[in-house]
């Protein structure tokens, strides 16, 4: 398996390889889903590339966040620049920029981040009709889910990837607008202000002041380890174990990738050293997430939602700023500790010498700490990367020739098989000594400094690894075998960075001449659609004047009977109004073995058919969608945010397209003035922020983990914030949750413009509403649609609202 690490800036990736990295996957300036790390300029990526590329380590650049109208040709220039600089591959999110590639630069590889929520077998399909050869699954997947995927892959001619260590998004990657709406840093742009890790209070709509729960971190995960299951991973087919990591430090990455790499090659179980130095590196509390299908609260850190850190003792006693601790372990000159008071938490350096386990540290605090406080090492100081920019150097085997009669020759290898290279330098023809002949030794100690390159001779000696024929009473100069060493590694290090060097940028932007369609003209028809959650809303919106209704198949599934695997009732019968527009959810597990969706003997798809209406809220359900020949609507689940990714959905068949609620009037604009498939667009009621695999209400306390029967799910239930906001939450039959928006959209009073740009659909999404809301507002919608349509007039916008990102955008 190769073991795949983060470099979020030079020192990182030189801590990578020095650590045993078989690939290193960072960002350049642009594109990347962590701006805030100091990330590569192209320039400085191409070093990066010749450094890892001559260490055997391959370069995987990513460019995993949403594409812009106006950024698709820049994304795929700087996609062009750093091919030829020499990437090994591409790691997209967006399906736009990921079909572009394919087609303009279709030499390189293409590697589908984990951003575009693969965790089915049609997100597999879709990666292979994209041409990736590697997909980064899903971090909510089992073990059992992982092995169906990866022998699909395989079947493709693909890799899977996944992650093996590192901090988890307790969101489904690519799904997570929270950072996004409440204070537009989008996560699906490379800014996430990780709203998760902030504290919240659970509540009950019909219960007073906050549930009880073990922390007020309750959207914070712990940290992925896998160090105990390289092994099942293996056995499951992951071809790549990814960690997590490029906002952390070179410390981080060379410990958590040197403990992987001694694991790895040992084949043997990792010890209770290899965790301890794990967590010490950095941790929230470690969890195995969903490999083994748990989704409780162990996977949980509601505690706190930064460095756990090792503990190493209580405080015994505090006198003129100086805490004593008796340590639990070796303490180090310079080691961080972070003590834990009933005030908060701080930290402090040790400072003068080390300290033995069993024996009193003095530690100089600048903060209140009492007798019993406990402390944890949040660095330790031993464990520090020491950077140094040649290491690792390349083991290389030398041979020098000095015959009479013949050039001077030097000559070095490196590698074997296919990576064998080979560079050398030829010199004046060599003869005898005028005065005094050089021996083996001075040629040996004058051609084996390669102190200041990249290289070092192979061998326990410089002797062993480097070869000397010599003849008789030879003279030359030492300057002479100077410059010949020189010239011998520079052209062994040019042989093996060869490949990369013949590529040229490889790609012509056909900016012009690619054919574009019309666009979408001024609407002459708008259909109102309302999206509902349960039977009497469905029914209010259907009689206040809704078009369709698009029903959630999880919630259209509820109140029908079921006896022994088989329906006893209709939609009809259950109370929905007939000719309801099914809607596939955005997260569609396949029924493999442990899985709720197996469990519940339901089947989505039995509902989607040829030829009838069907919304899909994920690339891979439209694919399928696609296949069975429905009138297929993707969904704003789906970041479509260029005209290339409107194109794929075209070609795929695909009928309309409900765009994302990131995006701007402007860029809407845009986008409808090329788009091949009708628009649509949210316009009122809730706005889903995160769809979590596990279960928001298990704050409260564990449960039995029987999602469509449970009691808690019959209550509403919200978190609020720091400041007082409210975020409904509603867990479905699956014991996803979903998590809301407090603050409802109103974009009416835009409608005119809307229509103009050549928006043909609007929602009313009624999730959080009543009936009697859930009548007024699509009745509202109606009216403004007819006035916008008939006199071009809008409503006014209603209080407490918000219109999203319609005239803020995202950063």
């Amino acid at each position: 398996m190769e073991l795949l690490a983060p470099a979020g800036n030079a020192e990182c990736l030189r801590a990578a390889v020095s650590a045993g990295a078989d690939a290193v996957y960072l960002g350049l300036n642009e594109f990347n889903a962590r701006r805030n790390a100091d990330n590569f300029t192209v320039d400085a990526f191409g070093e990066a590339c010749d450094y890892a590329h001559l260490r055997g380590v391959k370069i995987y650049v990513t460019l995993n966040v949403e594409i812009l109208p106006n950024e698709l040709d820049n994304a795929v220039e700087l996609a062009c620049k750093a091919h030829a600089a020499g990437a090994d591959a591409f790691i997209v999110q967006d399906v736009g920029l990921a079909a572009k590639l394919g087609r303009v630069l279709p030499q390189a590889h293409l590697h589908i981040s984990t951003q575009m929520n693969i965790h089915n077998a049609a997100g597999i399909e879709l990666a292979a009709r994209l041409g990736a050869r590697r997909v980064t699954l899903a971090r909510e997947l089992s073990l059992a889910e992982i092995g169906e995927l990866s022998a699909l892959a395989g079947d493709f001619g693909m890799q899977v990837e996944v992650f093996a260590h590192g901090a988890l998004c307790v969101c489904y990657s690519g799904q997570c607008l929270m950072s996004s709406l409440i204070g537009g840093r989008s996560a699906n742009r490379g800014l996430c202000a990780q709203a998760c890790r902030l504290p919240y209070e659970l509540h009950r709509e019909d219960m007073q002041g906050a549930l009880p729960s073990e922390g007020e971190h309750l959207l914070s995960p712990r940290d992925l380890c896998t160090v105990d299951m390289l092994d099942q991973l293996q056995r499951a087919g992951a071809a790549s174990l990814k960690v997590e990591g490029r906002m952390k430090s070179a410390d981080y990455v060379h410990e958590v990738v040197g403990i992987y790499r001694e694991v790895l090659d040992s084949r043997l179980p990792a010890t209770d050293e290899h965790r301890s130095r794990l967590a010490e590196a950095f941790s929230r509390g470690f969890t195995t997430a969903y490999l083994t299908g748990n989704r409780g609260n162990d996977i949980m850190s509601y505690g706190r939602p930064n460095n756990r850190g090792v503990f190493v003792g209580r405080v015994v006693r505090t006198a003129d700023g100086v805490a004593e601790v008796v340590a639990e372990c070796d303490l180090h000159a310079d080691d961080v500790l972070e003590f834990w008071t009933n005030r908060g938490h701080f930290t402090a350096t040790l400072n003068g010498a080390g300290v033995a386990a069993g024996e009193v540290a003095r530690i100089h605090v600048e903060q209140r700490t009492g007798k019993g406080d406990r402390v944890f090492r949040v660095r330790n100081a031993a464990a520090a990367y020491v950077d140094e920019p040649q290491a690792p150097r390349v083991p290389v085997r030398g041979r020098v020739e000095l015959v009479l009669g013949r050039p001077a020759r030097i000559m070095f290898e490196a590698g074997e098989g296919a990576s064998y290279a080979t560079g050398e330098a030829r010199g004046p023809i060599v003869e005898q000594a005028r005065t005094k002949a050089v021996s083996a030794q001075d040629v040996r100690s004058h051609v084996d400094r390669l102190g200041a390159t990249p290289f070092v001779l192979d061998g326990a000696a410089a002797a062993e690894g480097l070869e000397v024929v010599l003849d008789d009473n030879v003279g030359i100069g030492f300057s002479q075998l100077h410059r010949l060493r020189a010239e011998a590694l520079d052209a062994l290090q040019e042989a093996m960075l060869a490949p990369y060097r013949e590529r040229d940028e490889g790609c012509v932007l056909a900016r012009a001449s690619e054919n574009k369609p019309n666009g979408l003209q001024p609407a002459r028809e708008c259909e109102l659609v309302a999206w509902a959650t349960n039977p009497g809303c469905a029914r209010a919106a259907k009689r206040a004047g809704a078009d369709f209704i698009y029903v959630p198949l999880l919630n259209f599934r509820r109140g029908q009977a079921q006896v022994a695997g088989v329906r006893q009732a209709t939609a009809e019968q259950a109370g929905y109004p007939k000719q309801c527009v099914m809607a596939v959810p955005a997260v569609d597990h396949d029924p493999v073995d442990g899985t709720r969706e197996l469990q519940a003997r339901f089947d989505l798809w039995d509902y989607v058919r040829e030829g009838k209406r069907v919304f899909v809220d994920s690339l891979a359900g439209a694919v399928r969608a696609c296949a069975v020949g429905a009138f297929v609507e993707v969904g704003p689940h789906v970041p479509v945010t260029n005209a290339e990714s409107l194109r794929v959905l075209a070609d795929m068949g695909v009928r309309r397209v409900w765009l994302s609620p990131e995006l701007t009037l402007g860029q809407i604009a845009e986008l409808a003035a090329v788009s091949p498939v009708p628009l649509g667009l949210a316009v009122s009621g809730a706005q889903e922020l995160m769809i979590t695999e596990h279960c928001l209400l298990m704050s409260q306390g564990p449960c039995a983990q029987v999602c469509e029967a449970c009691d808690r799910r019959s209550v509403a239930h919200k978190l609020v914030d720091r400041k007082g906001f409210d975020f409904p939450v509603y867990t479905d039959m699956f014991g996803r949750s979903h998590l809301y928006n407090g603050i409802e959209l109103d974009a009416m009073a835009v409608l005119p413009d809307l229509l103009d740009i050549g928006i043909s659909a609007i929602m009313v999404d009624t999730t959080l509403m009543d009936r009697k809301s859930a009548s007024d507002a699509v009745g509202r919608a109606l009216r403004a649609r007819n006035l916008a349509m008939s006199e071009h007039r809008a409503v006014a916008k209603r209080p407490n609202t918000t219109t999203g990102h319609l005239f803020r955008g995202v950063s």
